[in-house]
């Protein structure tokens, strides 16, 4: 499986970004709603009142709000409302869906990243899985060997233990590394959803990491990260509501407009007879309200400031993970052709210590003590590979790719 297949399948299991996506669906509701709040509404209303006096003998209804014993209305038209709020409450909902969209990125992003982790970590498990048995392989030769010229009255039995104590720690190793290549393999299962019998391997790690491989990661590539975004999203949300609190001490006029009628009776000619246009309106005029919406806005205007250096604090960290990314990418090949030349020297240090062993010019010590540095070494060159694809993996997401 390629990062690329496991990063496709890992995105459509339930996740953070599954839950990011319908956030971003609901944010778009809301802005439909406030656009919506700004245009009329059409709507129909029918009323049937029935107003009985208590004591009989009375021509006039007992309730004097009512125009007749019996009232029919049915009306159809417009209604609605003229707050120069709305228009600050659409461009919020506007704002908070861009910001919503940009939390769905960093979710897949975030995503992403720990399927690159997960998944060169399965790569990382298996090369040292792969090294401690060839680790071990040359561990018991030594003792197949040792052990012969026991038998023949060459070496002390002494030499015999020490062989096969190297041995066993060996096999210790091997046993080590395939338990962390399972746990491993059942996180990278967990994310992408290939369950198990089916089997899944990933790419080994690249063998020889050079500065080649990061440098069209460049600083003016981090203005696309989407935490940018996000937060210039929130700072102008931040600012619609300031407008939204401002227009709650200005006057708001709502109006209705209306054909129908309003009839004592359903009979058509009296209907008739009761049937026009209606147009109602109300201008509603704040005074005073004990200093509540000085407040608001006062407060809309301090968390639209917070969240402006909330975005400079966010372009800081975002320029600050670009550049400790490239240095850790960078170390990380350093210690990868560290590691490299040494895995080398001491594959030539664990042939020289057994020839010189067999030619009873050293002790068996220095044999294990070599097969200790080479198991060593292997594992240091794994490691550096790993840390460079991960510090790669990081400088990609921190360069807004």
């Amino acid at each position: 499986m390629t990062i690329q297949n496991a990063t496709q399948a890992a995105l459509q299991q339930a996740n953070a970004y599954q839950q990011a996506v319908i956030d971003e669906q609901t944010a778009a509701m809301d802005l439909t709603q406030a656009r919506g709040a700004l245009l009329p509404r059409l709507r129909s209303s029918s009323t049937a009142t029935y107003n009985k006096p208590l004591h009989p003998g009375t021509a006039d209804p007992s309730f004097i709000a009512q125009n007749a014993e019996r009232e029919y209305q049915e009306l159809l038209g417009f209604e609605g409302s003229l707050d120069l709020g709305m228009r600050a409450a659409v461009a919020r909902s506007r704002a908070l869906l861009a910001a919503a969209h940009a939390g769905t990125e960093i979710a897949r992003r975030a995503l992403i990243r720990g399927v690159r982790e997960a998944y060169f970590g399965l790569g990382l498990a298996t090369a040292k899985r792969s090294s401690a048995e060839e680790t071990r392989a040359a561990a018991e030769e030594f003792e197949r060997v040792t052990t012969l010229q026991h038998s023949g009255g060459e070496l002390a039995e002494v030499d015999v233990i020490r062989a096969r104590l190297q041995t066993a720690q060996r096999r210790d190793d091997v046993e080590q590394a395939r338990l962390q290549e399972a746990q491993a393999l059942a996180v990278m299962r967990v994310l992408t959803g290939v369950h198990a019998p089916q089997p899944l391997t990933v790419s080994e790690l690249t063998p020889q990491p050079t500065a080649a491989d990061i440098e069209h990661f460049t600083a003016g590539m981090a203005a696309r990260r989407p935490e940018l975004t996000q937060a210039e999203a929130q700072r102008n949300a931040a600012k619609s509501d300031v407008g939204v609190a401002r227009a709650g001490r200005l006057p708001t006029l709502t109006y209705a407009i209306d054909e129908g009628f309003d009839s004592p009776s359903l009979n058509p000619s009296v209907i008739r007879e009761h049937r026009g246009y209606l147009f109602t309106g109300n201008l509603n005029i704040p005074i005073f309200d004990w200093g509540i919406g000085r407040a608001k806005q006062r407060q809309a205007e301090l968390k639209a400031q917070a969240a402006e250096n909330q975005l400079v604090i966010t372009r800081r960290e975002v320029e600050q993970q670009l550049a400790g990314a490239r240095d850790e990418a960078l170390t990380a090949i350093r210690r990868a052709d560290n590691a490299r030349t040494a895995v080398a020297d001491a594959r030539r240090n664990v042939d020289i210590s057994i020839a010189r062993y067999r030619a009873g010019e050293a002790p068996i010590l220095e044999v294990t003590d070599a097969l200790t540095t080479l198991a060593q070494q292997r594992a240091n060159y794994q490691q550096a590979l790993f840390d460079f694809e991960i510090a790669r993996a990081h400088l990609q997401e921190a360069a807004g790719e």
